[in-house]
């Protein structure tokens, strides 16, 4: 028997906005220049406007949006932006709508309103002109206004990159009214964003919670603890690499993973 979903009695509206910033990284070794180049080229075959378009449509029928207008773009040299202006809508789904704390369809249709908000992407191909590392970062904003979060897409986003960081940000802004005028500043119970995040994906990253209850400031960030040096290595295999390269490389990557995990310039050791 299916639980009963307790539904807030409002007055009007749903005003409140809630925004969630999916912020991915994924690093590469990349040994000579033509490697470099043929990865950036990889990535942004990978991930173009078309592919993003996808991506976004997908998370847009998961938050039960109606998608009002796409605007999308591929950069020269490279990079990609997606822009989705998103509409109240009602899709038909089985059950009421679910704001409980817990991870989201991969994906599944779900009932949800909406109003004049937005969905984006940006992509950002990088590298060091220096040691041979580059680096792919992706920028998801989903903004909502409504009952159900944004964070009900997160799965699948997760799940929709290659991502060796993230960094992930929800907050909810303004208020709403019950039907006796007392205003809500969040209309549902949320401790972490780690609890939209399945625990056999919590399982491989390192993750650290920076949480303003009162202000309904959630971040979370996540690094991956496994490390295969042949998932990091672009035209290349491990095999193919005197043992001494492979240790200096490990380094490389992973003081540049530590650095964009903890946000800031670290010491560098002999790379």
């Amino acid at each position: 028997m299916e639980k009963e979903v307790k539904r807030l009695k409002l007055h009007g509206f749903n005003n409140l906005t809630k925004s969630l910033s999916f912020n991915m990284y994924d690093i590469c070794y990349t040994k000579t220049v033509a490697d470099r180049e043929a990865y950036l080229q990889y990535i942004d075959e990978q991930y173009n406007a078309d592919r993003l378009t996808e991506i976004l449509t997908n998370v847009s029928n998961i938050i039960g949006a109606n998608i009002l207008n796409i605007a999308k773009q591929d950069y020269e040299p490279q990079g990609a932006s997606v822009t989705i202006l998103i509409a109240e809508g009602c899709l038909h789904s089985v059950g009421a709508e679910d704001n409980s704390s817990a991870p989201g369809p991969l994906p599944e249709t779900v009932l949800a309103h909406l109003d004049k908000s937005h969905i984006t992407v940006h992509t950002y191909p990088e590298y060091n002109p220096i040691g041979g590392i580059s680096t792919f970062r992706a920028d998801i904003d989903v903004s909502t206004c409504g009952e159900i979060s944004p964070l009900k897409a997160l799965n699948y986003l997760i799940h929709s990159f290659d991502t060796d960081i993230m960094t992930i940000d929800y907050r909810v802004r303004g208020f709403t009214r019950d039907i006796t005028g007392h205003k809500l500043f969040i209309d549902h119970n949320i401790t972490s964003i780690q609890d939209y995040i399945p625990e056999l994906v919590k399982e491989h990253y390192q993750m650290i919670d920076v949480n303003v209850y009162q202000e309904n400031i959630f971040h979370t960030k996540c690094k991956l603890k496994d490390f295969d040096l042949d998932n990091y290595l672009f035209g290349l295999s491990k095999e193919q690499l005197h043992p001494g390269e492979v240790k200096r490389i490990e380094a490389k990557l992973r003081h540049e993973m530590d650095e964009i995990f903890y946000g800031k310039n670290m010491d560098r050791i002999n790379l």
